[in-house]
């Protein structure tokens, strides 16, 4: 395959084939957000995806694919007929192909029809994975994300009923000490509104060369400490409705919190109440020790 700058996917693609059928973001404004800013965002050739596809299936085999990741950012954006073609191309390759996935931002999801979003999941493309950061609306518009709480919940409900899985992403700590309860809040909401297949939790790390990097350093944005931390995805857990499965699948995160809820909710608040009453030793060093080595 071949691959332009660095490729970005989420931890649980990382068993799948990658093709990159667009480079960089089409939004790419996220204050947190430190992928992509050396490129523009174009789309690939949809030849070149299908010759990266016959690449693959001679490399694999024609059951050696079992998954697709659609690389880069917001591949969603693309056209109808441009993911129902590389969708069927590669079922085609791979006959025992189980999903395709892509990133799609709730800004370009409702750019299309629901019998739209139908027909790419008929071909195939059965997930996307979503960051939401957060549900606060001022948190949102801060980190310039590019919608509303509202905006966010139709969109996603939008896609759902289409008949394609959602992962959504939250970025505890995103809104620092100072709107940590209205981040976990307003997140909830959305969720309960709206409640995805999963939701993938992500601890905020700043990130040199970004404006909220710059808002921390400049002390307008507090970083949460372990406990803190515990407390504000306590307040998330303790709201969500469901259904929904929780994971806390990332390297960034200070405990690992998984479930489905409700049916494990109370288990979960357990292990959190029995958590915060570790010593700040027992957990990962302090976010701002991360600062610049890339998780």
């Amino acid at each position: 395959m071949r691959y332009e700058g660095l490729v970005y996917r989420p931890p649980s693609e990382a068993g799948s084939l990658i093709i990159q059928a667009t480079l960089a973001c089409p939004h790419n404004r996220c204050a947190f957000c430190a992928m992509y800013k050396d490129r523009k965002f174009r789309v690939r050739p949809i030849e070149e995806v299908f010759e990266d596809l016959d690449m693959a299936r001679e490399l694999y085999g024609a059951d050696g694919v079992r998954t697709i990741f659609l690389a880069d950012g917001n591949t969603a954006v693309l056209p109808t007929e441009k993911l129902v073609a590389i969708g069927e191309a590669a079922r085609v390759r791979f006959p025992s192909l189980q999903r395709i996935t892509v990133y799609g931002s709730a800004k370009f999801l409702m750019k299309k029809s629901r019998e739209q979003w139908h027909r790419i999941a008929e071909a195939g493309i059965t997930r996307i994975h979503s960051g939401l950061e957060s549900g606060d609306a001022a948190t949102l518009m801060a980190i310039d994300k590019g919608v509303t709480p509202e905006q966010a919940v139709d969109a996603y409900n939008h896609v759902m009923d289409a008949g394609i899985e959602l992962s959504v992403y939250l970025m505890v700590g995103v809104a620092g000490t100072e709107r940590w309860r209205e981040h976990a809040i307003g997140s909830a909401e959305v969720l309960n509104r709206a409640p995805p297949d999963f939701i993938r939790l992500r601890t905020f790390v700043p990130h040199p060369g970004t404006p909220w990097h710059d808002r921390w350093r400049e002390g307008r944005l507090t970083l949460l400490s372990a406990h803190q931390a515990l407390s504000e995805t306590r307040l998330l857990v303790e709201r969500l409705q469901g259904p929904t499965a929780l994971l806390s699948d990332h390297v960034s995160n200070f405990l690992n919190v998984n479930g489905r809820i409700p049916e494990d909710k109370e288990e979960m608040l357990a292990e959190i109440d029995e958590a915060m009453q570790w010593p700040v030793e027992s957990f990962r060093p302090p976010t701002e020790k991360l600062v610049g080595i890339g998780l």
